[in-house]
């Protein structure tokens, strides 16, 4: 069979010249190996993730941006594998963490210091303290309060840390709610009224040296509207900013750019690079983008095997030996991923709808509803396609349930970039309290 983008029908149209994973050979394949070998060879569920897939998309990302003088931070929350920050920072990517965890993740991955950006609403002293110490780029701060915090660990080292205000621009993303970060009622960034006075009050304190402004307003967004909106309303601001004569050297312009998962229409780095020059290169600063999901959730699928096929009352049920502690976002947001059969279905061949659900105790572990697919059968491997992003970062172990492996295929080559944990190893770092030990 000549390689192919899995069908229309069970994957709602990701038939795509960029797909990282085709049918060759009647196998669902990336860069050539067929999934089911690496089934056999590391079990199920198992993340599988397409490096080829990674540097392209990065590359497309540099290709339109750079040019323009604009930094590329991978946004780590989306997937923090050692091996995909290893393989972005041999391309050249900056990093942008929102923990102390995940700055030590992106430091042991080789990405420089100087090119990492701290952000998130909950830092913590001893995180600031490491931050300032490995000398990142910036942080971008939150709160009144958070400034206060970075100030006295930046005063007892006897530095000034390196800020950006976060402005919440009031600008609604149209994504979902559980995404959206820009509005004024969401608990991110600065008011943009409140801003002035705020970067004032930076100025002022020797431990803090203000560096720019920070906008990231949501997740997932699929149009151009917002970012532009958040560009300009960041401008003014820089502009007003300068106006009263304090620096405003750098716009960190976040990130948030979607993914096709069904029949969105992503938008195109070129276009974001468009509203970049229209809105923001005039101002004459430094200028950094953090995308994170639209790096990564194409080149990952979670592998699972199907265990049963229940015929109920009223619907029929596909149970797969993956459930919602393994990929979390249809249950968490009712998030839409594509489904297909590892092993390439006939052209023309028969189709049916189904429940896909794992088999977690909770009525919400469910995958998709009412999917039409091709038919499969107890054994059969299926591929959740477009989950390399914010897929095994929230893996747990509800139901006593061990991690699933990841696993990273490039350049016609596969290796274990995460095993999966034995049960000895899932109980390590648990203790019985002395009291409750055995006797004798």
């Amino acid at each position: 069979m000549a390689d192919r983008a899995p069908a229309a029908s069970g994957s709602a149209g990701t038939d795509r010249p960029d797909d990282a994973f085709v049918y060759r050979d009647g196998r669902l394949s990336a860069e050539g190996i067929a999934l089911d070998r690496i089934a056999q060879s590391v079990g199920t569920p198992a993340y599988v993730y397409a490096g080829g897939a990674i540097r392209t998309a990065y590359r497309r990302f540099a290709a339109a941006l750079s040019p323009l003088g604009v930094a590329i931070a991978y946004a780590v929350k989306a997937n923090d594998n050692l091996s995909i920050l290893r393989l972005l920072a041999a391309e050249g990517a900056g990093a942008d963490v929102v923990s102390g965890g995940e700055l030590r993740r992106v430091l042991a991955a080789g990405i420089r210091p100087e090119r990492i950006i701290f952000a998130g609403v909950g830092k913590q002293a001893d995180e600031i303290a490491a931050a300032l110490d490995a000398g990142i780029h910036q942080f971008n701060v939150e709160s009144l309060a958070e400034l206060d915090v970075i100030a006295a660990v930046a005063a007892a080292r006897g530095t000034a840390a390196p800020v950006a205000l976060r402005i919440n621009p009031d600008v609604d993303a149209g994504t979902h709610a559980k995404i959206t970060t820009g509005r004024s009622e969401n608990k991110f960034g600065i008011p943009a009224d409140a801003a002035a006075d705020a970067y004032r009050r930076i100025a002022a304190d020797p431990a803090l040296r203000p560096v720019g402004l920070a906008v990231h307003i949501g997740s997932q967004l699929t149009s151009l509207a917002p970012f532009r909106a958040a560009y300009r309303r960041i401008a003014d601001l820089a502009t007003a900013l300068r106006g009263d004569g304090l620096p405003v050297e750098r716009l960190d312009l976040g990130g948030g750019f979607g993914v096709q998962y069904r029949d969105e229409t992503p938008p195109d780095p070129a276009d974001i690079a468009a509203i970049v020059k229209e809105t923001v290169v005039p101002l004459g600063c430094g200028m950094t983008v953090e995308p994170g999901r639209a790096l990564v959730a194409a080149a990952g699928v979670l592998l699972a095997r199907v265990l049963y096929v229940k015929a109920g009352a009223t619907r029929r049920f596909v149970v797969l030996d993956a459930g919602m502690n393994d990929l979390l976002r249809p249950t968490l947001y009712d998030a839409w991923h594509p489904i297909v059969p590892v092993g390439a279905p006939p052209a023309g061949g028969d189709a049916w709808t189904a429940d896909i659900v794992g088999p977690i105790c909770e009525t919400g572990d469910t995958f998709a509803e009412g999917r039409r697919m091709a038919p499969v059968a107890p054994g059969d491997l299926v591929a959740i396609g477009r989950a390399g992003a914010y897929g095994a970062v929230m893996v747990s172990r509800y139901n006593g349930r061990a991690a699933p492996a990841e696993v990273l295929i490039d350049g016609g080559r596969f290796a274990v970039v995460r095993k999966r944990p034995s049960f000895e190893e899932t109980i390590a770092d648990e203790t019985v309290a002395p009291w409750l030990a055995r006797p004798g």
